[in-house]
């Protein structure tokens, strides 16, 4: 059921990924700024040719290739150790709908891609959209899969030291 509804988070957050950058490119004009909410989120339309925080800016085909690399890694972590664990699926789902959120518009949009959440209380924080939210959020789940997965390998390993060295002089190998 998890992985269903991880399914359905992701899908639904690449809807609105595109559905809300599409009604700001076709709303504002570049660079409008309007106050969503007020002296917390700005909405400010912005294109970004560039990675996160404008890195690489101008090299389109490499972050799309990039893109393309980091997509086909979390297919493949999908692949062998996905259905293992439901962090570790809906993490890599999440980053896969961001991946594609951003790639649509790197595309279609000639390079550009469509940045519109600006934090008023941090003004010189990067413009981002939903995309980079569910990268973001993806991220974060998955550093918190391989923490999770190093404490559990961590915790294996003393167990089974513990049950080859037990007081009865006996190797108790599994």
């Amino acid at each position: 059921m998890l992985y269903i509804l991880a399914g359905v988070v992701s899908v639904l957050f690449l809807v609105a990924d595109q559905i809300t950058k599409w009604y700001v490119a076709s709303n504002f004009t570049l660079t409008e700024t309007r106050p969503l909410i007020n002296g917390v989120i700005d909405l400010t339309y912005v294109h970004n040719t560039g990675g996160a925080w404008g890195l690489m800016e101008g090299y389109t085909l490499v972050l799309i290739a990039l893109t393309l690399f980091i997509m086909i890694i979390c297919i493949a972590m999908l692949m062998k150790e996905g259905f293992k664990s439901k962090l570790l699926f809906f993490s890599v789902c999440l980053i896969i709908s961001g991946g594609i959120g951003n790639m649509i518009d790197r595309i279609f949009r000639g390079g550009n891609v469509v940045d519109f959440i600006h934090l008023h209380f941090m003004p010189t924080f990067p413009v981002f959209n939903i995309a980079d939210c569910a990268v973001c959020i993806g991220a974060g789940l998955l550093l918190c899969y391989f923490i999770v997965d190093m404490i559990k390998d961590y915790k294996t390993r003393r167990e089974n030291e513990a049950s080859i060295h037990s007081p009865s002089g006996k190797n108790d190998i599994k």
